[in-house]
């Protein structure tokens, strides 16, 4: 957005420019031609009244010294010719008196003729100055040509050519289009730095807002907009955010706090209980009752389980530990050492494969080897006797995370029976089991307490099927950025 606003005010401040500095710069050239037209007008004008004063070969000798010394002056080429277009007095060489002597000739000489330099001088022979010029740029035209008539309405009886070289002029226009383009430049950058600290003033807090918004997505809770720059509207808008932050993290508190604290009272009348159930099963006959007994003590060893449950969901939720490097090769070998005994005894076969060495991930601390206990608890009790469960960890630099270097993979398999499609969304649900799993001790949290603490870390937990059957659950956390390419 902030590169979005800035374009657009490029866009509007180069426009503006153009307008400004394209009519300036085409004003002072048409008024520098205008300058040119009057100054070479005035000599014309000077040059006509020696030809209408002009009675004897001295008069023309004298105006062949004026012109010639004009020529010599200022490089130009003049003509002076009579009424019937033949040439009286001629002065300057090169490429201007040829053009003169050019636009003086008819249009049918076999040396050709000057389209302008013929109409001014039909326009001079009918008693009309030439009052305009083309508009002189610094690329041309390179000569101009303006004529004079010699008398004046019906005593016309001739007429004074000049053709007049524009190179002082276009150089005139191009020192003066070169200022205006400085200057116009030098206007866009200071406008493009002002331009530049307005946008960045108008952005800061919209920026801080979605950095806090992005936070307490991810459950930083004491995420706040801190931000005091910008719009009074934005410094609003950062308040109320404030305020609905700080609302919702103490509602959510709250609600945590409840859960927290109702799991760690029923705790300990739990645990009491069991034991006044374990302490009463000798005295109780053998028969229905004691059967009844035994599912009791079952069901209050379930109770006890989710419990823990729920007291270790809320203190990872609660978000309150601090991201952290953590060795996630050694956390796996660790814990599939740890299973192993486990497994064994359960027969099951549980290896490690493709196992990469030096892997390193931002998170929760030991979050790796916390969801690495879940899956392993889970497949332990699902997958029959003589199945298998792998264990493989590697990088997998795919963007799928923020972190430039990528994700650890960490990724278990299993042969087990596993669930239908449709039914695994519902295995990272708390509570959630599927009907055939029912009676299979647990408290559905193993998972769900895994996801969440993937979440926190800046990573997911995924739960895919396995072909031919059984179940893929793969952790993906942020790589650290001290991990090795």
């Amino acid at each position: 957005m902030r590169r979005r606003l800035l374009a657009v005010l490029m866009v509007l401040m180069g426009a503006a420019a153009l307008l400004l500095c394209v009519p300036l710069a085409d004003a002072y050239a048409r008024g520098r031609t205008e300058h040119l037209l009057l100054q070479r007008r005035s000599e014309a004008v000077r040059f006509a009244d020696l030809a209408d004063r002009m009675r004897s070969a001295a008069d023309r000798a004298e105006l062949s010294a004026e012109i010639g010394r004009y020529a010599q002056l200022y490089g130009a080429g003049v003509v002076v010719v009579d009424s019937a277009g033949a040439t009286v007095a001629r002065a300057g060489a090169g490429p201007a008196a040829g053009a003169a002597t050019n636009a003086a000739t008819d249009d049918d000489s076999p040396r050709g003729g000057s389209s302008d330099g013929a109409d001014a001088r039909r326009r001079a022979l009918t008693g009309r100055s030439t009052d305009r010029l083309p508009t002189l740029h610094p690329w041309g035209p390179r000569t101009v040509v303006l004529a004079e008539p010699v008398g004046r309405d019906e005593r016309v009886s001739g007429a004074v050519l000049m053709a007049v070289p524009t190179e002082a002029a276009r150089r005139d226009v191009t020192v003066r289009w070169s200022l205006i383009a400085a200057g116009a430049f030098a206007a866009f950058a200071a406008a493009a730095l002002v331009a530049a600290g307005i946008t960045r003033w108008l952005m800061r807090p919209v920026l801080d807002l979605d950095r806090a918004v992005e936070r307490l997505t991810a459950g930083s809770l004491q995420a706040r907009a801190v931000s005091d720059t910008g719009p009074p509207e934005l410094r609003h808008l950062r308040k109320h955010f404030n305020t609905m932050a700080e609302a919702m993290a103490d509602s959510i508190g709250r609600q945590r706090d409840f859960v927290a604290d109702a799991s760690h009272q029923l705790r300990n009348p739990l645990a009491t209980l069991v034991l006044q159930l374990e302490n009463v099963e000798p005295h109780i006959a053998p028969g229905p009752g004691l059967a009844e007994h035994g599912r009791a003590l079952d069901e209050a060893e379930r109770l006890e389980e989710l419990l823990d449950g729920l007291l270790a969901l809320a203190r990872v939720e609660s978000g309150t530990a601090e991201l952290s490097d953590e060795d996630v090769s050694r956390a796996v070998r660790e814990r599939v050492a740890a299973w192993t005994p486990v497994f064994r005894a359960a027969g099951v076969d549980l290896v490690t494969a493709d196992l990469t060495e030096g892997l390193r991930a931002r998170a929760l601390p030991d979050a790796a080897g916390r969801v690495l206990d879940a899956l392993l608890d889970n497949a332990v009790k699902f997958v029959p006797r003589g199945g298998r469960v792998e264990v493989r960890a590697g990088r997998a630099a795919d963007g799928s995370t923020a972190d430039s270097a990528g994700s650890v993979v960490v990724r278990v398999t299993d042969d087990g029976p596993g669930v239908p499609e449709e039914q695994l969304p519902l295995l990272l649900r708390r509570f959630a089991r599927s009907p055939e799993h029912q009676n299979v001790p647990g408290s559905g949290l193993g998972l769900a307490i895994a996801d969440e603490i993937a979440r926190i870390s800046g990573g997911r937990l995924d739960v895919g099927g396995h072909d031919p059957h059984g179940l893929v659950v793969e952790l993906r956390l942020p790589a650290s950025a001290q991990a090795p390419a």
